[in-house]
């Protein structure tokens, strides 16, 4: 073995194979130390991002919107014509007669003395979006609603109709068929109606003649603005873009908004560092809020509902009343021989008393809270009547909205 060297920390074995040699008594002091210091380095990370990384993460392209980057709405009045006898009442639906003889009078009809009487024309309101960066000759969907008493738009064809902004300017004009996916059907005794025959769209109807002036490559900031607002939110949106772009970028303004910084060095301008932006993730946060419907009865209750320590007993009052008149006949030849009817009652009264008073304990998560609202046997009926009491307790720690 002369001349062979033998790598430290290693130590010949019986046989020619090396083995680890025997840790010197100075250094586990110092190996420990080591480790226990990583550790204590890594754990605080760690405790920070363990809730971000539990959360559910958004893009967010979809829980924000960029500054400028929005619908525009449009409206215009027109005509729809080729109906089949479901059209407006032209003798009560004045502006549909008016607008009618207008129509007739610009393609050189003349029609004001004559006695108009047709079933087939109907008044509509066309109401559409204008996307952010339509370009001249794009189209657009629009939706196309009866105006006046007509009974059905199915079959019908929307004339040339100019569709307006708010600032009164045309920025689109609409024509073409009515798809309708509504019906009316029935007899002299029984009509069935499905969906509603009096609105309609036209996929691609509208064409667009004017565009909306945006030029984005001279932003030197943008702003994003989140649709739900909440500060623990747009603070880590902020943080999201710092650390993509390393470098302090964003800042918070408010609850809701998240101001950009675009560089002047940065490849494709604020086109590109918003293309980057919206691919980015974030985890949202919430408050805590109940929401109930109390038409249908739904309750949409959020994943940060708590509760504190409540008791809750639920229980109906029930009272049947049930009439079962009885006749009573006379005997054969009895001098009392008319046929009298006899009144009974039966009253029932019904207490629930299965039912009994359930503890909630407190800190409980939202599925615990709704089963043990389930276990007394509510309804969402009741189950709203409930939550509204345990808010009214001041038990429940999240808000109440009633829609």
């Amino acid at each position: 073995m002369t001349g062979t060297a033998i790598p430290n920390g290693l130590e010949r074995r019986r046989g020619g194979k090396p083995r680890p040699a025997a840790i010197p008594s100075a250094l586990p002091g110092v190996v420990l130390g080591v480790l226990l210091g990583a550790l204590l380095g890594v754990l605080p990370g760690l405790l920070l991002l363990a809730p971000l990384e539990a959360a559910a993460q958004a893009r967010i392209k979809d829980i924000a919107e960029f500054e400028g980057v929005r619908d525009n709405h449009l409206i215009g009045y027109g005509l729809v014509v080729g109906l089949d006898g479901t059209g407006d009442d032209l003798d009560s639906a004045v502006f549909t007669r008016e607008s009618l003889i207008g129509m007739l009078q610009r393609l050189g009809v003349t029609a004001r003395d004559e006695d108009l009487d047709t079933a087939n024309v109907a008044a509509v309101m066309i109401t559409a979006d204008l996307p952010p960066f339509a370009r001249q000759g794009t189209r657009i969907d629009i939706t196309v609603s009866a105006l006046g008493d007509a009974d059905s738009l199915l079959g019908g064809t929307l004339v040339v109709t100019p569709l307006l902004g708010a600032d009164g300017e045309v920025y689109a004009v609409a024509q073409g068929p009515v798809a309708v996916a509504g019906f009316t059907a029935g007899g002299a005794a029984e009509q069935i109606n499905k969906g509603v025959p009096t609105t309609g769209r036209i996929p691609n109807g509208a064409i667009i003649e004017r565009e909306i002036g945006f030029d984005m490559a001279r932003l030197e900031t943008v702003k994003i603005a989140l649709r739900n607002p909440d500060f623990t939110t747009a603070s880590r949106m902020a943080q999201a873009v710092n650390q993509a772009f390393k470098a302090p970028l964003a800042r918070q303004l408010d609850s809701s908004t998240v101001l950009v910084t675009v560089p002047a060095q940065h490849p494709g301008g604020p086109v590109g560092l918003m293309t980057a932006i919206e691919q980015l993730r974030v985890a949202t946060d919430q408050v805590a809020r109940v929401v109930i419907d109390e038409q249908s009865g739904v309750i949409v209750m959020g994943e940060n509902v708590r509760i504190s320590t409540v008791a809750i007993a639920q229980g109906n009052l029930t009272i049947r009343i049930t009439e079962t008149p009885q006749v009573s006949q006379p005997a054969p030849f009895s001098e009392s021989g008319a046929t009298v009817a006899v009144d009974r009652t039966q009253v029932q009264v019904d207490e629930d008393g299965d039912k009994r008073l359930a503890v909630l304990p407190a800190g409980i998560s939202l599925q615990e809270l709704v089963n043990g609202l389930n276990a007394l046997g509510v309804g969402p009926r009741d189950m709203i009547t409930i939550l509204q009491a345990i808010k009214a307790s001041g038990a429940l720690q999240a808000e109440i909205e009633v829609m």
